[in-house]
């Protein structure tokens, strides 16, 4: 009897290691299942799995340009973090907003199964996302050197590295539309899709820069611009594979050339939505902008060590972020099949998956944070300061996976202005006057910046989830 009760157990462990494979095989093959139905815990793993991969794939690019970069200089590194700020202050931030505002319009209508009137919202974002790159590309290829020169970069790198700015704001439309078609993916329950799309990138990327930058082989040495040449070929590719299957007619959200007529109605919507979005991006990048102009001050090699630092910590946020966005899309999905009690369990079961998975980086960053700058310089002022901010930073990652998933819950259920406020109070009121006073007034320098950015992000938390717990964000209409 015992015998036979054993091999019971062993046969349901037996099926529930099957049951987990098979729904990893699905979620990165793609899956047809309605998340607004079914186990929730289910819901979050087949969103969750290619959500955390699509944005691994995302920060590989910044990984590793400064990887290749670092080959370069000191001065390089810096121009590549330099220009990454402005860039985030203001590229990615619009774009994240008009993804968000596109996320949580498709994510109702396909709640409420509205397909056709989700294919439209898709075609008004490309073309708000098409206008709006136009407009910026120009100020940023024209005036790169001046805008170097306004985060306190160094004369040579002004003088000499400028051409990858230039380069990078001028394809600023590739990442504009892969932000927004991807949100299209998401919303719609695509998630493997726009995973797939980040992998040809990426892989694209990873090939073109080492031969762009060196000259290997056939090609040109074009040093730091080609590093951008090789980011933006990469993406330019991804988003004509995005483009390919809107059209294709495979997937949830369809799409045809007659189609692509301008609605002021629905892109009116999308603006008012995104601007709230847009707003609390702007909030918080723009922070990030004020801390590395602050730190610009302490030196290129103190400077180059928090660049790599916060690239490495921003790649272990990713699954974090990944998560998030499972619970934007979950949320909005639900609200939209009118249940807005099983949006609610539903972000506060990926809450608690969340800090799970932050427990396990923390322990991760503050067991080798020496070894991990150590792989991108061997300069010893690079390597303490870069792992005294992995290690800082690192102590705040549970509290930090609990507050993006309530910040991204009311993005995915419209309300965009609840998280754009707490950014203000967070980043602006707490933040940056905090980073400046430890950083030059008490004299704790680099330090001071990096305990600011912890108290700032736990201030968030604990803001966001008191006004989730009220409950507001359930009625509101997109």
């Amino acid at each position: 009897m015992k015998l036979l009760d054993q091999n019971s157990i062993n046969n349901g462990k037996q099926s529930k290691w099957k049951l987990a494979f098979l729904d990893i095989k699905e979620s990165i093959a793609g899956s047809d299942q309605d998340f607004t139905r079914g186990s929730m815990k289910r819901a979050i793993f087949l969103l969750s799995i290619p959500m955390v991969l699509e944005m691994i794939m995302e920060s590989v690019f910044a990984i590793v340009d400064i990887y290749f970069v670092s080959k370069i200089s000191t001065q390089a590194v810096t121009t590549v973090g330099l220009t990454e700020s402005l860039l985030v202050a203001v590229i990615f931030t619009i774009g994240m907003g008009y993804a968000m505002a596109t996320t949580a319009m498709i994510a109702r209508r396909v709640g409420e199964k509205k397909y056709d009137e989700a294919s439209k919202v898709a075609i008004q974002a490309i073309l708000l996302g098409v206008v709006t790159s136009i407009v910026l590309a120009i100020p940023g290829v024209f005036f790169a050197s001046d805008l170097l020169r306004i985060m306190g970069a160094e004369n040579e790198i002004i003088e000499h590295m400028s051409g990858y700015t230039a380069i990078m704001f001028g394809g600023n439309g590739i990442i504009m539309l892969l932000f927004i078609i991807n949100a299209v993916f998401r919303g719609a329950g695509d998630a493997a899709v726009a995973m797939r799309v980040l992998w040809l990138a990426n892989g694209i990327n990873i090939i073109l820069d080492p031969l762009l930058i060196f000259g290997i082989g056939p090609f040109p040495e074009l040093g730091i611009e080609g590093a951008a040449i090789a980011t933006n070929i990469g993406r330019g590719l991804a988003v004509v594979y995005q483009v390919y299957l809107l059209f294709n007619g495979k997937h949830r959200i369809k799409l045809k050339l007659t189609d692509f007529k301008v609605d002021f109605s629905i892109i009116g919507q999308l603006v008012k939505l995104s601007l709230g979005t847009i707003g609390q991006y702007f909030i918080a990048t723009a922070s990030w902008l004020g801390l590395a102009r602050i730190l610009s001050t302490f030196g290129s090699d103190v400077f180059a060590g928090y660049q790599i630092a916060i690239r490495i910590f921003i790649f272990s946020l990713l699954p974090s972020w990944g998560i998030s966005n499972a619970a934007a899309t979950l949320v909005g999905q639900n609200l939209g099949a009118n249940q807005p009690d099983r949006a609610e369990k539903t972000a506060w079961l990926v809450a608690r998956v969340n800090m799970i998975v932050m427990a396990f980086l923390m322990v991760f960053f503050l067991a080798i944070p020496e070894a991990l700058i150590g792989i991108f310089s061997s300069n010893p002022i690079v390597i303490v300061s870069g792992s005294q901010c992995l290690r800082i930073m690192g102590l705040g990652l549970i509290f930090y996976g609990l507050g993006i998933v309530m910040i991204n819950s009311f993005n995915g259920a419209g309300d965009t202005l609840t998280p754009t406020w707490i950014n203000v109070i967070a980043f602006w009121l707490v933040e940056i006057p905090l980073a400046y006073y430890l950083a030059i007034q008490a004299g704790f320098q680099e330090t001071g910046v990096f305990i600011a950015i912890v108290v700032a992000e736990s201030v968030m938390t604990i803001i966001a989830v008191i006004i989730f717990r009220r409950g507001k964000w359930k009625l509101k209409k997109v």
